[in-house]
């Protein structure tokens, strides 16, 4: 499987990637069909949850992210808690943690549960 760390990175630098080119299709792949989604709105189950709230972010939105913690939870399970700063062209850096629990599904690596905190609470 890999080092926990390891593991995340390779979801989540796809995730930043899709994030910084505000496609929200593409950050929605990269979590499973039944995923929990909390962003800093009301939470969604799903891809399409997933794909709305991003597709609403404003264009410009960047994402910076550090791995605070990482576990190994069984095979197939890994979870991570971060740091986030959203930066924006017109507003101040929203700074968040975020807690992410990604799963093996066949050969790749899914986020099965997203949920944000703010940074400020």
């Amino acid at each position: 499987m890999g080092e926990p760390e390891s593991v995340l990175r390779g979801v989540l630098d796809q995730w930043k990637a899709a994030v910084d080119a505000h496609e929200p299709q593409r950050v929605a792949a990269l979590f499973t069909e039944d995923a929990i989604f909390q962003g800093l709105h009301p939470y969604s189950v799903g891809r399409r949850g997933v794909a709305d709230y991003y597709d609403a972010q404003p264009d410009g939105m960047t994402a910076e992210y550090r791995i605070l913690e990482s576990r190994q939870m069984a095979d197939d399970l890994v979870l991570g808690y971060l740091r986030v700063d959203f930066s924006f062209v017109d507003r101040p850096t929203l700074n968040v943690y975020l807690g992410v629990v990604v799963k093996r599904v066949d050969d790749g690596w899914f986020i099965t549960h997203y949920q944000v905190s703010n940074g400020d609470s």
